[in-house]
């Protein structure tokens, strides 16, 4: 059965610098390929007893992992996490959310099931994408998987974001193929597939990538 993103009513959200940009998954048509991007992510993510996001922002997906996972830990550069934690304390999820950086991350080795990031390892650059992927090994558990989701480089996705008033040549340093070779150094490759435009003939406009860790 596919996935469908359980959202909060939009003004719910709080906790982000940019809290304007929650509204993308509410519009018509965009707000459904916004959308359908997390929610292909989230169907690889098998279920255990803790999953990290990276870049969870004001924490879009943990409705859906709450009923996944025994407990959700996030990271995030910017947000704040005191704010955001009340958020979801209001409806009994009760997340562990720090501040940080994937490069160098504060948890223990071997320690989630899953590491999950929803456009975050775009915004890295190359060089950077081999540190991000020990760490996150670092902090997998042998067999423990890692799901990411990256915007592909197209035309059609560089005009959608200009019309949101977004360049993304400003903040997307790694193209999804940098991104998936570095991946295959460090993991092995379960699947990777690509979600098309809307129309289709637009061509594929993001990557889902499923990477285990060795057992």
């Amino acid at each position: 059965m596919a996935t469908k993103l359980r959202l909060l009513p939009y003004k719910e959200y709080k906790g982000v610098e940019k809290i304007y940009s929650v509204i993308f998954y509410y519009l018509p048509v965009f707000g459904g390929m916004y959308r359908r991007r997390v929610e292909l992510c989230l169907e690889q993510c098998k279920g255990g007893e803790s999953i990290l996001e990276i870049g969870f922002g004001s924490g879009l997906t943990f409705l859906n992992l709450n009923e996944k996972y025994r407990q959700i830990f996030g990271l995030d550069l910017t947000c704040d996490v005191n704010v955001v934690k009340g958020v979801f304390a209001a409806r009994n999820i009760h997340p562990d959310l720090r501040n940080g950086n994937v490069l160098s991350m504060p948890y223990a080795d071997n320690q989630f099931d899953t590491v999950l990031l929803i456009s975050i390892l775009e915004h890295l650059k190359p060089d950077e994408l081999a540190q991000a992927f020990q760490e996150i090994k670092r902090v997998l558990k042998p067999c423990g998987q890692v799901v990411y989701g990256v915007p592909v480089e197209r035309s059609f996705m560089v005009f959608m974001f200009r019309l949101l008033g977004y360049d993304i040549r400003e903040h997307h340093f790694s193209t999804e193929i940098e991104i998936r070779e570095a991946a295959e150094k460090v993991f092995t490759k379960q699947s990777v597939h690509a979600m098309k435009a809307f129309p289709s003939f637009f061509g594929n406009v993001y990557e889902i990538g499923l990477f285990t860790r060795a057992g």
